[in-house]
């Protein structure tokens, strides 16, 4: 196979842990976050528009503002091996909040203040409640895509 390959001039690849040179993470939050709140089934293209509205207004903020994530910390044991390791939870905001001259990473008219204000508005339990709430009616508005 190796010398079909070599004929073919295609070059053989392998991902090497935190050498990042494809789309793990990407793949990794689709399984965890994206597949586990929106499911597996087929969407058709003409509801894109209203699951990027459901996206922008409901879930990325609950995500951003509402849902801990962890946090890795690189741990060496003895032997000199690395680990990753989760002693931290916390939101994306909150960990945001930590960088140092935070305003300069921000998109030209938004503030610490407006962002704050978004992260106060609802409460944990509030913002999963009104993302749970929008996606039922999301989901209820599409047809049945096993009659068609």
């Amino acid at each position: 196979m190796a010398g079909l390959l070599q004929k073919l001039w295609i070059e053989q690849t392998k991902s090497r842990p935190r050498h990042s040179n494809d789309n793990g993470l990407v793949e990794c939050k689709n399984g965890a976050v994206i597949r586990t709140h929106m499911g597996y089934g087929y969407i058709a293209a003409g509801r894109a528009a209203d699951l990027q509205s459901f996206y922008v207004q409901y879930f990325n903020p609950y995500l951003n503002f509402h849902r801990p994530c962890g946090v890795p910390e690189r741990v060496v044991d003895a032997k000199g091996k690395e680990k990753k390791g989760y002693r931290w939870y916390a939101t994306p905001w909150e960990i945001l909040r930590q960088l140092a001259g935070l305003a300069s990473y921000l998109k030209a008219g938004v503030t610490m203040q407006e962002m704050e204000g978004w992260a106060r508005r609802q409460t944990d339990m509030q913002a999963a409640a009104s993302m749970q709430a929008a996606k039922r009616k999301l989901f209820a508005s599409f047809p049945d895509q096993r009659t068609a």
